[in-house]
């Protein structure tokens, strides 16, 4: 059963193509109903081909959708700034959708046990930096999400054979601002460790007081959204209130199922607390999903208005299902960054591979294990901190919703 609407879902969604008399065989889901149910982190879409790793079921005219992903890290770093640790990374999602009238309305929540599972508020991640631990900055670090990372509701209307409307509220979630954050994202499904380029593309995927209203007509679609701008703080169980100060647009390109492409800016007042001045981001990215392979490509920059200063991050990223048993990703980055503890600013190269075997399912629970290698490359200025050659390894266990 579960498979037959995986596969429904995909074809039926895909780019808006399906037609009504299809309908039928997706039970509750109408055509608005559908649309929601392809929303990744916010409003932001993989591309359609994507078939999420999800269960879904009904509970009366509702149609219900379970994910969830749970990562056991062992993480090992050189040098001197690296660290060594033991740590989960994980999330759970769960989604409620209703027609209503031509449209359908949707219910979210998103919940991590990060707070809990990643002890003294971050795990070792070599040259990231961004938010704090402890009432300092975080350097060569990564942070925790949050306990709740989205609480959302959404309608979406029909408003002719190819036009849809949507409007989306969140006391947490993710304003109309960069690509599916890197949890969610087709391409990074097997890569447990945040990016380097976080702050600088997706870093939005949890803010407090999102509203986002949006239009797709054919393979177009175009969102404005409002939002509070600063940063979750260190307290990783609460919702970090406040006005919407800050704001985003984003314009989202489909052409075929297999694709999805977006451009998008915001201004983000005063996102890092210990830091003056807001934040204008602009980023751009393309993401391509055909059959076990998931790859995509993406530009973020920060401009900071206090020390008119650009900083620019690049990102490619693919994962290649190999039968059904094993896959392969890889992960390029280059990333601008000033926050380092060696003052100045300085261009990070980043050079990820890894692998992941599926060694079993256990009725909802499909499990993995593997193992990924990151080389860096640094400017000499940096070498006598971190060495010549720094490096870090994460092997890992995986178990997520079938």
């Amino acid at each position: 059963m579960y498979r037959r609407w995986l596969c429904l879902l995909s074809a039926l969604s895909a780019a808006g193509w399906a037609q009504d008399s299809d309908m039928h065989h997706m039970h509750h889901l109408n055509r608005a109903g559908m649309y929601l149910m392809n929303m990744s982190s916010g409003t932001s879409m993989n591309p359609y081909s994507w078939q999420m790793p999800m269960r879904m079921t009904e509970a009366g005219n509702w149609s219900l959708m379970f994910m969830g992903q749970a990562f056991v890290i062992d993480t090992q770093q050189s040098g001197a700034q690296g660290g060594d640790k033991l740590y989960s990374a994980n999330w759970f999602m769960a989604a409620g959708e209703h027609a209503l009238g031509d449209g359908s309305i949707m219910f979210t929540a998103m919940l991590s046990l990060d707070p809990a599972t990643i002890t003294n508020r971050s795990y070792p991640l070599l040259f990231q930096t961004g938010e704090t631990a402890h009432g300092r900055p975080l350097v060569d670090a990564q942070h925790p999400h949050d306990f709740l990372m989205a609480l959302s509701a959404q309608y979406a209307y029909r408003a002719g054979r190819d036009t849809m409307l949507q409007a989306y509220y969140a006391p947490v979630g993710d304003p109309a601002l960069g690509p599916v954050a890197f949890p969610h994202r087709a391409s990074a499904f097997e890569l447990p460790q945040a990016t380097l380029g976080h702050h600088w593309q997706d870093s939005t995927h949890i803010s407090a007081n999102v509203a986002t209203v949006a239009v797709r007509h054919k393979w177009l679609r175009l969102e404005a959204s409002g939002f509070h701008g600063a940063e979750p703080d260190e307290n990783r169980w609460n919702i970090d209130w406040g006005g919407m100060d800050s704001y985003s647009g984003r314009m989202s390109v489909a052409p075929t199922q297999n694709w999805m492409a977006q451009f998008s800016a915001g201004r983000l007042s005063h996102p890092e607390r210990q830091e003056a001045g807001d934040v204008v981001r602009t980023t751009a990215s393309v993401a391509y999903t055909r059959g076990g392979w998931s790859s995509t490509i993406i530009w973020g920059r920060n401009h900071q208005t206090a020390g008119k200063r650009d900083l620019n991050s690049y990102l490619g990223e693919t994962l290649l299902s190999l039968g059904k048993r094993n896959s392969v990703t890889g992960r390029i980055e280059v990333v601008d960054k000033d926050e380092l503890a060696i003052p100045g600013q300085y261009r990070i190269r980043a050079y990820t591979a890894g692998y992941t075997r599926d060694v079993g399912s256990f009725r909802l629970i499909q499990t993995g294990i593997g193992a990924n290698v990151t080389a860096y490359a640094i400017p000499d200025a940096l070498q006598p901190h971190y060495g010549a050659h720094p490096w870090g390894v994460n092997v890992y266990v995986r178990a997520r919703l079938r």
